[in-house]
């Protein structure tokens, strides 16, 4: 399509791959009810314990938003669904057209599309949010978001077009999925200095007063634009939805039992071998249920700060990988709930297995010169202490490693040749996670290695992370079933220098970076997965991380009633935003 020719709008949904569903005029998604009530109270925990929150602005880099604001408050111009991975249906959005170059997109806007105070959405609108989240008044990792996308324009007052710096697939659901908010939100103040001003947003729910704290409650929009779309039918049926904070998880467990909130995700196996049960569990009026699900298996590891000296020769890495012992842990900590995880894209068609299959080597040749030799080989597995592996044979391979790259035990310690210790901090903010590492520090003392846990709160921790002052830590990323652009906020060499990043490792590498590219420009979901798996095996023989463990259940502790569950479970989901989304309360029994 040419840029000046009118689009022909016709298209309800976009596909990266072109596997739409839902044909045009679909009434609901089928794993919702499309009758469900409206009305009553789900008070809820966000998925990890946390301070105040001080801001009601999550696109800037300082401060804590409250939790779920993305889901309930902001909209976009297409919205994904729990089915397909890849493909979004228009929200915002009435019609999506791609030019035949894949270098732009235009979206028409609904003429009803409404933000919370009554104005229309306007492709003006979509503009500045765009021109907002690409400036330096937001956090940097928008900047890293949107990189290939050149600029929108808004071609008419409804209308808006984003052209792309090259002919990639995933784009126009990267744009598509871009939160929209009013020039209004913050009465003309510079966007970094917008705190507790309320949103001006078009989402289903509303926040009632502007008070910062601990807790806070969003109110259904009885008003809302959307209600009857067919991508929200059936959908945010709850009056109020409550999330509370707690600054430790004792009391928030407490807090389940004491009717304080109906709905908590279990992280801890311990917690829920032990806790979940007695009379309140006996007796229904609180249940604790594994919900299976097909979604990518999330990568949990500790991860090395490479921009230390120490941390910079990849056999360092591997050895002190070899220290912890997951079958031990497995066994006598989690009780068997866990999978170790392989790799950076556990349980998924993602995660590199044995060698290079031919369409791993078409990527990886070109840049075998930029690559290890071992790449080339098996794929990395984590280390095993089963036999015939022992946790003592572990830890002799290590050793040696640790030799070759000139660290060697002499005076009580591990030092290099100017008889520098090996010590380590592992940053830290979860106190249940030291009990974990507590084996892992005694493995590394063996070999002269000091690591030294260090807990803080959740923001300091933050602050830390976001100016990379750390020299180990904990992470923990969702599974993707639809990974793109994002990764490179994740293993870019640009977004490694960028303060705010989510590149924590410090990963700079030009052969990453270009199969990145790869993984964008993929034109076919094998293609996808080809450029995905070598990443994958390029990642892992850069031993950057110590691989954890994974589950393909969500631990949930909830109280059944007045709830009820829709009839369908969708195969790829995450609790918190799906009991939201499509839970309802049984008007007998609230």
């Amino acid at each position: 399509m040419a840029l000046s020719a009118a689009p022909s709008w016709a298209a309800h949904a976009y596909a990266q791959f072109g596997d739409i569903k839902y044909p045009p005029g679909f009434t609901h998604f089928d794993y919702v009810n499309p009758d469900a009530p409206k009305g009553g109270e789900i008070r809820m925990v966000p998925p990890i314990t946390s301070t105040n929150f001080d801001k009601f602005n999550p696109f800037t880099l300082k401060g804590t938003p409250p939790a779920a604001m993305g889901v309930l408050v902001f909209e976009s111009l297409l919205i994904g669904n729990a089915q397909e991975p890849t493909t979004a249906y228009g929200l915002l959005a009435e019609d999506v057209e791609v030019a035949p170059d894949r270098l732009s997109a235009t979206f028409r806007i609904r003429p009803e599309a409404r933000f919370n105070d009554g104005s229309p959405v306007m492709a003006s609108d979509v503009v500045y949010s765009f021109q907002t989240l690409t400036s330096k008044l937001a956090a940097p990792q928008f900047r890293t978001i949107y990189a290939e996308v050149k600029g929108a324009t808004a071609v008419a007052p409804r209308t808006v077009r984003f052209d792309f710096a090259s002919p990639n697939r995933e784009l126009p659901l990267v744009v598509g999925g871009m939160a929209v908010f009013s020039p209004k939100w913050g009465g003309g103040k510079p966007f970094d200095q917008i705190t507790n001003d309320l949103p001006i947003a078009s989402g289903p729910y509303r926040i009632p007063d502007a008070r910062l704290g601990r807790d806070i409650t969003y109110v259904r929009d009885p008003n809302y634009w959307g209600a009857n779309l067919p991508v929200r039918r059936g959908q945010f049926n709850f009056d109020r939805i409550t999330q509370k904070l707690y600054l430790d998880e004792t009391a928030r467990f407490e807090g389940l039992k004491a009717n304080e909130f109906d709905f908590m995700r279990e992280f801890i196996s311990r917690n829920w071998a032990r806790q979940y049960k007695g009379k309140q569990f006996d007796s229904g009026e609180l249940e604790a249920r594994a919900f299976e699900n097909r979604n990518p298996g999330d990568f949990q590891g500790y991860v090395f700060n490479l921009r230390n000296p120490k941390f910079q020769d990849a056999r360092v890495r591997e050895a002190i990988g070899l220290t912890m012992d997951f079958e031990w842990l497995n066994r006598q900590l989690f009780y068997g709930l866990y999978k170790r995880v392989d790799g950076y894209f556990p349980n998924s068609d993602f995660q590199a297995a044995g060698v290079p299959g031919a369409d791993e080597l078409a990527l990886l040749e070109p840049l075998r010169a930029k690559l290890r030799p071992e790449v080339f080989g098996p794929a990395v597995v984590s280390p095993s202490t089963a036999p015939p592996s022992s946790l003592r044979a572990n830890l002799r391979r290590a050793r040696d490693l640790l030799a070759e790259a000139g660290w060697r035990y002499r005076d009580g310690a591990l030092r290099n040749e100017k008889g520098d210790a090996f010590e380590i901090e592992m940053l830290n903010n979860q106190p249940s996670l030291i009990r974990v590492i507590a084996p892992m520090q005694a493995s590394l003392r063996k070999l002269g290695i000091e690591l030294r846990v260090r807990t803080v709160d959740a923001s300091l921790f933050q602050q830390r992370m976001d100016n990379f002052e750390f020299e180990m830590t904990s992470l923990r990323l969702p599974g993707s079933n639809a990974p793109g652009g994002e990764m490179f906020e994740l293993f870019g060499s640009a977004a490694a220098t960028t303060p705010g990043s989510s590149n924590l490792w410090g990963i700079a590498d030009p052969a990453v970076d270009a199969l990145l590219k790869k993984v964008v420009s993929a034109t076919t979901r094998p293609e996808l997965s080809a450029a995905m798996r070598s990443l994958d095996r390029v990642l892992s023989h850069g031993f950057y991380s110590i691989p954890q463990w994974y589950s393909n259940a969500f631990l949930i502790g909830f109280r059944p009633r007045p709830f009820v569950l829709p009839a369908v479970v969708p195969p790829y989901y995450q609790p918190d935003s799906w009991a939201m989304s499509t839970w309802w309360a049984s008007p007998s029994n609230r």
